[in-house]
């Protein structure tokens, strides 16, 4: 059943068209409300008791969410089309952009996977610091804490907490599971008069916390620390900040749900293979060092995973996807959002792509400020990072002529800028821009003057399939009169070069080939290519025997990218005993002309001969010759009873 939706102007502020609203989304529009979320909130009551509905009011969604829960009713869905579309000082229709929005609301979104951590309460503090003591003091009736102070002179002599000695050597772990190595560890004895009495320093002792709270004024102890869960740092002499570390850590007790923001698929993964390096892209951009080298492929710890997607943009075989929300739920977002806004008659509309520190940057400019233009359409993710190349492609080659990405304070802007620039190269030009702007004047400036980037494309497409298929299918869709197009330094697209005169056709790299790009000819000593396949790990360069390989990264258009092609082939040698085909005739008469007379193993004629037979030729040569190393002695004769017999005395 298609939902009903609840349109409001918001006491006049803003302009809706109910009846373009309806024609553009197929919806069932109520009449224009002006208070409903006060005086008519009473019709907002009867609608929701009588079916779906959809209010487009993201403002005052809870107080609508109670309403549904007094009333025992379905949770409505929520569309914000006030502040991203209806309070703007654009002039021109913004129907088309309500339209978009509204399409873009009814996918809703995939409850995303989740794993349970359990915290105990369990605090350590570090730090000897007055500011250390007064949060134990704060927590010590909540949380069970120990404070560990740097030396013996920072020693109080307490009952509410614990305290101990020493320096922290090692620290993994997040929260519920923290685990710390301390050197120079020294514990309170308890009992005694005057000052406190400790026992003797050693170093290595371990143990486990749920919450580490530093307050210590040094470096951090983990790298992004601010994204890591359960760790809490504060600069001790800053009271404000202290108290909002105090509060946080006296609610990590009791039992969370931690997404998980990423599906890895090891089969599937580059990394290494035969101990030889290749892809590395994930572990590169990591920031909380949540994924680890584990052999063939790397491993993911969803509990350290902040969840920023940086990896899932640069992993080039789709191996690491963000899954929270899916990818295909971000493509298909993309499409719902340039489909409904073309056919509601939006012309050259631009994605404006960012996370919640953009959201509230929208919110202030469309309330104090111009807004956001009619043909801007905001697209709310979660990550950034996981914004990649290929999003940035679908977008253009679905409709949209320019993608914005208003970046936030802490985002990855390494890992966004490379991404932008491959899909520059990839046919989107100069239509993707990284916004770093704070403040929401400026941003509204910034998006009313900047012109439409690019092109509308003729024929948008329909973003199904992986990342690699639909960066593919974006990229001839926004370049189709192309050919070849050259991209930047590690791409992960691109050819394979061999070098014929190097290459002797060992086929080491088609064994350890990732994706499959390389294969051989099980008919005739050859090396075939798949261009689409190839992943430019390097892998294959790395474990060519002749240095015979390098990569060119490019992005082929044409049909032939999608077919094997020969790379080298040679004249494969027959058998001097069977004629069968084996191995490569430059290959064997390389080895005869090495080895035969100038080997003590081939020193004679006979088994030269063995080097230019085939495996079955060559093991019965060698099991039939005179000197066969694998002759044993004669087989004894058969005793039998009248050989026992006769060497009895008594027969």
């Amino acid at each position: 059943m298609t939902k009903t939706l609840l349109i409001c102007d918001c006491l006049g502020t803003q302009a809706v068209d109910a009846a373009a609203l309806g024609v553009a989304t197929g919806r069932q529009c109520s009449k224009l409300h002006t208070a409903l979320c006060q005086s008519e909130i009473d019709v907002a009551a009867k609608a929701m008791a009588g079916g779906d509905v959809m209010i487009a009011c993201q403002q005052e969604a809870p107080r609508f969410a109670d309403l549904a829960e007094e009333l025992g009713t379905e949770m409505p869905a929520f569309v914000d089309i006030r502040d991203r579309a209806g309070w703007t000082a654009d002039t021109r229709d913004a129907a088309p952009k309500m339209a978009a929005l509204v399409a873009d609301a009814a996918l809703g979104q995939p409850l995303p996977k989740t794993l349970d951590v359990v915290s105990d309460g369990v605090c350590l503090i570090v730090g000897g610091t007055e500011a250390s003591f007064e949060a134990a003091e704060k927590l010590s009736d909540i949380l069970a804490v120990t404070v560990l102070v740097p030396s013996a002179e920072d020693v109080r002599v307490v009952s509410g907490y614990d305290i101990c000695v020493g320096r922290l050597h090692r620290t993994a772990g997040t929260l519920g599971q923290f685990h710390v190595s301390i050197d120079a560890f020294q514990q309170v004895l308890p009992g005694g008069r005057g000052a406190a009495t400790l026992t003797a320093a050693r170093d290595g002792a371990q143990s486990d916390c749920d919450v580490i709270l530093d307050l210590s004024g040094e470096t951090p102890l983990f790298p992004a620390h601010e994204k890591r869960d359960g760790y809490l740092r504060a600069d001790p002499a800053s009271l404000t900040a202290v108290a909002d570390v105090i509060l946080e850590a006296s609610q990590m007790l009791g039992t969370f749900e931690k997404p998980l923001h990423i599906r890895l698929e090891t089969q599937l993964c580059a990394h290494s293979r035969a101990e030889q390096p290749a892809c590395s892209n994930c572990l590169n951009v990591c920031p909380t060092g949540a994924i680890l080298p584990a052999g063939e492929h790397v491993t993911i710890d969803p509990l350290v995973c902040a969840g920023c997607g940086a990896c899932s943009a640069v992993c080039p075989s789709g191996a690491i996807s963000y899954d929270a929300p899916p990818v295909d739920h971000v493509f298909r977002r993309i499409s719902a959002l340039a489909s409904t806004y073309r056919k509601a008659g939006g012309q050259g509309g631009v994605l404006l792509v960012h996370d919640a520190h953009g959201a509230e940057m929208i919110r202030l400019a469309a309330r104090y400020g111009d807004g956001l233009p009619a043909h801007v359409i905001p697209m709310e993710i979660d990550a950034l990072a996981m914004f990649g190349h290929a999003e940035m492609l679908a977008a253009l080659a679905t409709g949209f002529t320019g993608v914005d990405v208003v970046l936030a304070p802490k985002s990855d802007r390494d890992v966004l800028q490379a991404q932008a620039e491959l899909a520059a190269a990839m046919g989107a030009g100069d239509a993707v821009a990284l916004l770093d702007v704070a403040d929401p004047d400026a941003l509204s400036a910034h998006l009313f003057a900047r012109d439409v980037a690019g092109a509308q494309v003729t024929n948008p497409i329909l973003p199904l399939g992986s990342r690699r298929q639909i960066a593919r299918l974006s990229a001839k869709a926004l370049s189709p009169e192309a050919e070849t197009l050259p991209l930047p330094d590690h791409a992960p697209y691109g050819a394979v070069l061999v070098d014929t005169d190097a290459c002797t056709l060992c086929l080491a790299c088609v064994s350890l080939c990732p994706s499959g790009a390389l294969v051989d000819n099980p008919d005739m000593p050859q090396l075939r290519f798949q261009e689409d396949a190839c992943l430019q790990c390097g892998l294959c360069s790395n474990v060519c025997p002749e240095d015979a390989i390098t990569l060119q990264p490019q992005m082929n258009l044409t049909d032939a990218a999608l077919s094997q092609e020969v790379l080298n082939e040679e004249e494969p040698f027959a058998c001097v005993e069977c004629g069968s085909l084996f191995g490569v005739k430059s290959t064997v008469e390389k080895i005869m002309e090495k080895l035969a007379g100038n080997h003590a193993m081939f020193a004679n004629s006979a088994t030269s001969r063995m080097i230019q037979m085939c495996d079955n030729c060559r093991v019965q040569a060698q099991f039939h010759s005179q000197n066969n190393p694998f002759t044993g002695a004669e087989r004894p004769a058969v005793r039998t009873t009248d050989d026992y017999l006769s060497k009895r005395k008594d027969h």
